[in-house]
């Protein structure tokens, strides 16, 4: 099944000011094997979203709020803003490898 992502780009435009980090940056943490993905329960309430968090292609650890959506044919991945990881979330990233 194909993986396609996207993103609203003025949204995308903020994020990079708010946060210094680019959509383009974010969906690379998919490719992580040992990405964590959960629900999203606070922010769930119009739609189902998620909170992965993983190493982006730079190598930073991310945290990437989202929502996924399956057809027959791809799987989209709608990422709705992203930010470098804190202490402890990275924390949580780090001893789910081992």
């Amino acid at each position: 099944m194909k993986l396609v992502f996207e993103w609203n780009a003025q949204k995308a435009r903020s994020n990079v000011q708010k946060h210094g980090i680019s959509f383009e940056e974010a969906k690379t943490v998919f490719g992580d094997p040992l990405l964590l993905t959960y629900p999203d329960e606070l922010h769930s309430e119009n739609e189902e979203r998620y909170i992965s968090i993983g190493r982006s292609g730079c190598g930073q650890t991310l945290l990437v709020v989202h929502t996924e959506q399956e057809t027959e044919r791809k799987h989209v991945v709608r990422i709705i803003s992203s930010r470098k990881a804190t202490n402890l979330e990275r924390e949580t990233y780090e001893n789910a490898e081992e």
